[in-house]
């Protein structure tokens, strides 16, 4: 494979040695012929071998021999990404093709995409930017005419690590390669699709970060319309780079608020004192670095409407929560009821629900059949697929499609845009107050008055 030079902006940080080092370990140690060299970069001088110190624990003892060579050749380089000197100093020191990764706040990383207009960008050079792209649709806008002025859109890579799980690989695989799925796909037999992101963890630390965006940015404004996207699109031509995110892009375009009511279609809570997982967990109020004032939910749900003759009226609930207990992470997509039931059947009759669930990933089809007690009794019985734990994980997929310069499962431009354009309506309700902020104890499933989902 051709040499790349992959430069870490932000290397020191918490971004880098949880996600981004392990992903490259586990890259290198299924293609160790990949031609790739590291470069830490940062705004203080860390020097290399405090750097290759961070980079072989982050690899950990059992990395492979070709990460392993990695992490004896690394270096690290002090710049100030902010200015056009150091980015021309991180453009000099590149061999083959430059991927610069940002892994610092969003703001950094666009002030440093206003300075590198100054800067004479090497052709090929890619650019990766971690979410939120922006904090609405115009501020998305401004900032991809930032970036279309340094390369073509194809070389910008707005990272959503959801989109290299493997799950959504298995929904199209189902989806599009089985005829029992795909003439079903669609609004005449589905009634609604529930995509759901809980989880039992708190904020780990990250108030700086999530004070400032909630649930509802940190998840369902990025990832969960994200998966929404695939699982709504029509069928590609092909799963190829543009094809694929046409398809995505279409979908996310006729995505509307349902009923057009922000304020009936979403809701929001935050958690009180609980006890998760059987560890005690304080309000997150009282969490350090929370400013209780800002009123930041730590639950979000809202519906939305893919407005095509696919799926018109068709309700896409989107949900995401911490503290939350069980954890579910799943998509789940409930079938009408058939037309007509002989009167004769009874029992246990419920809606057919197909579910896909995150890590371990597992297809599950619950279907109404005979329990063997008499002729007529029906019961709901679940039929699971074990679709495995994933050949590769989410960032290890994101940051191969990185250094190949294969944009698949990168967010587009328009994208992004879009996302920010889907749910502004719903952020305008709710900074003016006119959705109420509900609350549930940690550990629990959510508020007592909102629906099981």
């Amino acid at each position: 494979m051709a040499e790349t030079t992959l430069f870490i902006l932000g290397a020191t940080g918490d971004l880098t040695s949880r996600l981004l080092l392990p992903a490259l370990e586990q890259l290198l140690t299924l293609e160790p012929d990949r031609g790739v060299r590291l470069v830490g970069v940062g705004r203080r001088d860390v020097g290399d071998d405090a750097w290759r110190t961070r980079v072989r624990e982050a690899f950990g003892d059992d990395a492979s021999d070709a990460a392993t060579a990695l992490a004896e050749q690394t270096t690290f380089l002090q710049a100030d990404i902010s200015s056009p000197d150091g980015l021309r100093s991180i453009f000099d020191a590149a061999d083959g093709t430059p991927v610069l990764y940002f892994a610092v706040p969003p703001a950094i990383a666009q002030e440093s995409c206003v300075a590198m207009t100054g800067v004479d960008v090497p052709d090929g050079t890619i650019l990766a930017l971690e979410k939120p792209f922006g904090t609405d649709q115009a501020s998305a806008r401004e900032f991809n005419e930032t970036l279309a002025q340094l390369v073509p859109e194809n070389q910008v890579f707005r990272v959503d690590h959801f989109l290299g799980q493997s799950i959504l690989l298995d929904v199209i695989g189902v989806r599009f390669a089985n005829r029992v799925f795909e003439p079903v796909w669609s609004a005449e037999h589905i009634e609604s699709v529930l995509i759901r992101y809980d989880e039992t963890l708190g904020l780990e630390g990250r108030a700086g970060y999530y004070d400032k965006a909630g649930a509802f940015v940190d998840m369902l404004q990025s990832h969960l319309l994200e998966l929404m996207s695939v699982v709504a699109m029509d069928s590609p031509a092909s799963l190829g780079e543009r094809d694929l995110r046409d398809a995505t892009a279409a979908a996310l375009r006729a995505t509307r608020v349902y009923g057009g009511d922000p304020v009936a279609s979403s809701r929001r809570a935050r958690y009180t004192a609980g006890d998760v997982d059987g560890h005690h967990m304080p309000s997150y109020a009282d969490e350090e670095g929370v400013d209780p004032l800002r009123n930041t939910e730590t639950l979000a749900e809202a519906t939305f409407e893919v407005c095509t003759g696919r799926w018109a009226g068709v309700p896409f609930t989107l949900r995401s929560g911490k503290a939350i207990e069980p954890a579910v992470k799943e998509i789940a997509l409930t079938f009408r009821p058939v037309r007509h039931l002989p009167e004769q059947f009874h029992g246990d009759i419920a809606p057919n629900v197909l579910r896909f669930a995150f890590g371990p990933d597992t297809m599950t089809l619950e279907l109404n059949v005979h329990d063997g007690a008499h002729p007529f009794d029906l019961n709901t019985t679940h039929l699971t697929a074990d679709l495995g734990q994933g050949s590769i994980h989410a960032y290890a997929e994101v940051l191969s499609g990185i250094l190949d310069g294969d944009a698949t499962l990168a967010v587009r431009g328009d994208t992004a845009e879009q996302c920010w354009r889907v749910v502004d309506p719903i952020l305008d309700a709710w900074k003016s107050n006119r959705v109420p902020l509900d609350e549930y104890p940690a550990g629990s499933i959510g508020p007592e008055s909102w629906p099981t989902p």
